[in-house]
């Protein structure tokens, strides 16, 4: 059955509406009718089953049969803290990350950083759209939010309200997610913070100042990955270990 999102302030209990680009695919690519059902998601974790009513060029309503009962999103509240990279590497970042459980996204500025960076970092619509995208593909429930960068100290802030904070570091030697599993409360884990470097790492005082927030220096093996691999590794071991990924066995 097809799943189209829909913003949460175009659905109640009797109908959703359904506008953008998903207007044209429902007619002119799906060839749905009036009568089909379909899956409906409020971008903010509920999904309903409908029925299509009206379908026009601008709009399809629909109407609201029954909210579903969804399991696709993991018991960690995972945000991935990224160093601020070149080109289009966070759109990458954001695409793989979003299919591993990521719920929010931070590009952070750094002393290796290029302040330039910040400046020219307009890209938020698209890079949230590359979310919902990837979460129309993966069947997740909710559409991760990706905000505005903010510099190391702010991040340093925003890490009281995390559990765990994990930070896969190229000179780290010995301790990796294993070690860091044997020494947690698991049961007390929800919000989790992976902090990644930007091409060329962290500045050995931002890796004392992770440390005094009590953040888990980890290595991620011995080869040294780049930016935008190191997340998606760090975060599918975090989901294998602690999370939902690789089943209940």
């Amino acid at each position: 059955m097809h799943k189209f999102f829909a913003n949460c302030e175009m659905v109640n209990d009797s109908y959703a509406t359904i506008t953008g680009d998903d207007v044209k695919h429902i007619y002119k690519v799906l060839r749905l009718n009036c009568g089909d059902e379909v899956v409906i998601n409020n971008e903010q974790g509920k999904e309903y089953l409908g029925e299509i009513e009206e379908i026009t060029k601008q709009y399809v309503k629909v109407k609201i049969i029954e909210e579903i009962e969804i399991n696709s999103e993991s018991n960690l509240n995972i945000t991935l803290f990224q160093g601020l990279p070149k080109s289009t590497k966070m759109d990458l970042v954001v695409q793989k990350c979003t299919e591993l459980g990521v719920n929010t996204f931070v590009p952070i500025i750094t002393s290796r950083v290029d302040v330039k960076l910040k400046g020219e970092f307009k890209k938020l619509d698209r890079l949230q759209r590359i979310a919902l995208e990837a979460c129309k593909q993966c069947k997740r429930a909710k559409v991760p939010k990706v905000l505005e960068p903010i510099d190391f100290k702010e991040m340093i802030k925003s890490l009281e309200d995390m559990n765990l904070v994990v930070v896969p570091y190229e000179n780290a030697t010995g301790n990796g997610i294993r070690t860091m599993k044997n020494l947690i409360k698991k049961n007390a884990l929800k919000n989790v913070a992976i902090i990644v470097g930007p091409e060329g790492g962290f500045e050995e005082e931002e890796i004392e100042a992770l440390e005094e927030k009590k953040a888990y220096i980890v290595t991620l093996g011995p080869r040294i990955l780049r930016t935008e691999t190191a997340g998606f590794v760090c975060v599918s071991l975090i989901q294998y270990e602690l999370g939902d990924l690789g089943g209940n066995i």
